[in-house]
Formats: C-alpha cells, structure tokens, sequence
C-alpha cells in the first residue's frame, strides 16, 4: 500500500517557450489591453455627450463646449488606439507566420537528411542494376509462359492455319477418321520430316513467285 501511493509519477517534460512564444504573449496582452481601453474611452463618450445636454439644458453653454471639447479630444485617442492595434495584429500575425514558416524548414531539414541517408544506402548504380536483374527475371519469366502454353512460334501457328485451311477445303469433315497421335520417338521424327517438307514447299513456293 505504502509503495502504491507513494510512488511518484513521471513529470512530463514542461514545453519549451521560446522568445518568439514571449514576444507573441506580450503582443497579445497589449491587444487585449487597447480593447478594454477603447470600451472604457467609448463607455466615457456617451457620458460626456450626456453630461453636456444636461449643461445646455441648465443654460451652462461654456461648460457644455468644454465638455464636448474633452470628448472630442478623447475621440482623438480613439482613433490612435485604431492605427496601435491594427499594427499589434500584424506583429502578432507576422510572429505567428514566421513561427510557421520555421517548422515548415525544420521538415524541409529532416526531410532532406532522411531523403539522402536513402540515396547513400541506395546509390544510382544499385537502381539501374535492380532494373536490369528485374527486366532479365521479366523475360525469363516470359520465356517459361512460353514452354508452358505450348512453345509455337508464329510460324508454327501459321503452320497450323495452313494446314487446318486446307483439311477445311477438302470438303467434308464429319467422317474424317483421325490417326492416333504417336508418342514414340519414330513418331516425332516423321512430325518433324513433315513440318520441314511444308516449309521447303512454301521457300519454293515463294521463289517461284
């Protein structure tokens, strides 16, 4: 129990305020200030105006004319206190913005660290020889699709066209009595004779033309 609460918890680190926090805070309180003195200096106008018809009433015209003069000159400040505010509004905003734009370096800073830590682990070299070991396992890749689908090259294809062209032309196809494929060694040699008869044909063909 005494372990429990008397342990004591971990203080979070307190946030740094830096000149420009203080500048910006100082800024900020003047503001705050002018405001309570414009209301204040608003607040006294209406009495004024008040006090010197009460005057006039009374036929005290020199102390009503004072009075108005008071409050014109208080009107006066009025307006200076305007110009002082607007231009505490654009210090607090300038600060504020320079703030802003100094983190946004920061990241700009580390970005940049973290961007060429990558290019000295990862040198232009290194790229193009991983593009070339990718387009070589590409091909090869293509290559392997090719055996497996049957490995024909275009003029095998033609080949068959050919060939499919001209049992099509013979006439009719129902009772056509197809040979058993050979799947012995003598039979793949008589396929291979045949394939390169066509061929030699179709070079005669073409020179005769």
């Amino acid at each position: 129990m005494g372990n429990l609460f008397g342990k004591k918890q971990a203080k979070k680190p307190a946030a740094r305020v830096t000149d420009q926090d203080r500048a910006i805070l100082q800024l900020k309180q003047q503001r705050d200030k002018l405001k309570q003195y414009q209301k204040k200096v608003l607040a006294q106008l209406d009495r004024d105006r008040d006090v010197a018809r009460k005057l006039l009433q009374e036929g005290k015209k020199d102390k009503a004319k004072l009075m108005l003069r008071k409050k014109k000159f208080q009107e006066s400040l009025l307006e200076k206190t305007d110009g002082q505010l607007d231009n505490l509004e654009k210090l607090v905003h300038d600060l504020e913005f320079a703030q802003v734009e100094h983190e946004v370096v920061k990241g700009l800073e580390v970005g940049n660290a973290a961007l060429k830590k990558m290019h000295d682990i990862l040198s232009l070299e290194d790229v193009e020889r991983i593009m070339d070991d990718t387009r070589e396992g590409i091909e090869v890749q293509q290559e392997i699709d090719a055996l497996l689908a049957g490995g024909l090259t275009q003029e095998d294809e033609d080949d068959v066209m050919d060939e499919l062209n001209e049992i099509l032309a013979q006439g009719d196809t129902d009772n056509v009595k197809l040979p058993d494929v050979p799947t012995d060694e003598v039979g793949e040699q008589e396929r291979a004779r045949a394939k390169e008869r066509r061929r030699e044909e179709k070079r005669e063909a073409v020179a005769a033309t």
